[in-house]
């Protein structure tokens, strides 16, 4: 069959993905990693910055700024998901930029409530999850699709429940939520990875598969940070 992406050969099998990769997928997948893990080192510099300075911890947490500190990452990432359409791909790296500082201001608190040595701790199981569950998602033949709309319901479940527990301040179901979060984010990676995969070859060249690999990022970006707040829930040892 006439190959409609120029250099790039796609085999399917069924229902499962039997992709042989090029060097084009190859650079692509790699934007998207790199961009995230620059993303998720951005921030970590500004949050433990943060938690370094007691003036800015007081402003920061200790004032009615918080619910900006809370709810600014929020808004961000909601524009920058329903408007990437409309937006440069620039405008939109410039934005995941901002979107990772701003969670990097409200991940701050984490120092303040956990050794550094267990977030550190947490940190390395998180990447050895995020990595396995990554390289499944990016080399299994499985079509991962109904799996992955299993655990999107999973998610709005625990949104729910999270909400809830702000006014019940019940330890045994943040514990409930803190596992189905490990289950349901460590699902979700290999299901993105998945779909950022097969989002290339349904994607224009130029400055669309830009903007997709930025989306890219930030979709593994949440997938990381949520995994992680999971475990250190669970695992963390607080001060």
């Amino acid at each position: 069959m006439e190959n409609p992406y120029g250099n790039k050969t796609v085999i399917r099998q069924g229902h499962g993905q039997a992709t042989q990769l090029d060097s084009g997928l190859r650079s692509y997948m790699q934007s998207v990693f790199n961009l995230m893990a620059l993303g998720l080192a951005l921030t970590g510099f500004i949050a433990f910055a943060a938690a370094q300075s007691p003036e800015l911890v007081h402003i920061l947490y200790m004032t009615p700024l918080k619910w900006v500190v809370l709810l600014a990452p929020v808004g961000v990432v909601f524009y920058l998901s329903y408007q990437i359409q409309n937006l440069s791909q620039s405008t939109a790296q410039l934005l995941f930029w901002v979107y990772s500082g701003l969670m990097g201001l409200s991940l701050g608190t984490i120092f303040l409530l956990y050794t550094s040595q267990s977030i550190t701790r947490v940190f390395f199981i998180t990447a050895a999850m995020f990595l396995s569950m990554s390289l499944y998602g990016y080399t299994t033949k499985k079509d991962l699709t109904s799996m992955g709309s299993f655990m999107i319901m999973g998610l709005f479940g625990i949104v729910i429940a999270s909400l809830v527990n702000i006014f019940l301040q019940s330890t045994g179901l943040q514990f409930v939520v803190s596992v189905l979060g490990v289950v349901i984010f460590t699902g979700l990676t290999a299901y993105d990875v998945q779909k950022i995969k097969d989002a290339y070859y349904s994607s224009a060249a130029g400055e669309t598969i830009g903007k997709v690999a930025i989306m890219g990022a930030l979709t593994l970006y949440l997938d990381f940070i949520n995994l992680f707040m999971s475990l250190l829930r669970l695992f963390g040892d607080r001060r």
